[in-house]
């Protein structure tokens, strides 16, 4: 029998983990969401999770997404990437509270030429060491690792980040499969847990 799991009126990203932690243990899972970044962040999901996925459009910004795990499909213990439309909440009149989470996943900025890429991501990593309000957190994870080890060429911006009191946590499970794991040169080790309870917590989010 599907679990389901009603995430209306919960907060971006409240309903991907929340049906992440329930396909650890289902194989068919009915979610209702009201914003369409829960659609597309919970259809990311249901990728990463091989799973098959059906949206139901209802009325009054209401959608149920009916998700079924393929068999033999490949799971991926990581979450996707998720969008947080904090405009949305802001035009509809919720109050955006919470810290500013930074979400480094490659180690260059945007898709297309990997070199330039790379020149981005360093201008922006130490374009943040020059701002008034910093942010509170920032997660490296996937091949934004690589960011965080030593001889990495944002190295010392990443480290004057951190001394100015920005908390950066690095992915164990992205080091261990880089095999990165005793070149870290800044932040802290984390695990996934972690890092989706202050993704859950966070006000904005920003993945450059």
């Amino acid at each position: 029998m599907p679990e389901n799991i009603d995430a209306r009126g919960m907060a971006c990203p409240q309903p991907v983990i929340l049906a992440k932690k329930a396909l650890e243990t289902t194989e068919e899972l009915t979610i209702r969401v009201d914003n369409i970044a829960a659609v597309e962040n919970v259809k990311r999901l249901a990728k990463s999770q091989g799973c098959q996925v059906t949206v139901e459009d209802e009325k009054d910004k209401t959608w149920t997404l009916h998700l079924v795990r393929e068999s033999g499909a490949v799971v991926s213990q990581e979450l996707p990437d998720i969008v947080c439309d904090v405009a949305e909440k802001q035009e509809s009149g919720t109050s955006v509270s919470g810290p500013c989470v930074i979400l480094i996943s490659s180690n260059a900025m945007g898709q297309g030429d990997d070199e330039l890429g790379r020149l981005l991501m360093r201008g922006f990593l130490h374009t943040l060491t020059q701002l008034d309000k910093l942010p509170d957190e920032i997660i490296c994870y996937n091949s934004g690792v690589k960011l965080a080890i030593k001889g990495s060429e944002v190295l010392e911006d990443l480290t004057e980040l951190e001394k100015a009191g920005v908390e950066i946590l690095v992915c164990g499970t992205c080091l261990n499969f880089f095999n990165l794991t005793e070149q870290l040169g800044v932040g802290k080790i984390s695990n996934m847990y972690d890092i989706a309870g202050l993704m859950t917590a966070a006000g904005r989010l920003v993945r450059p």
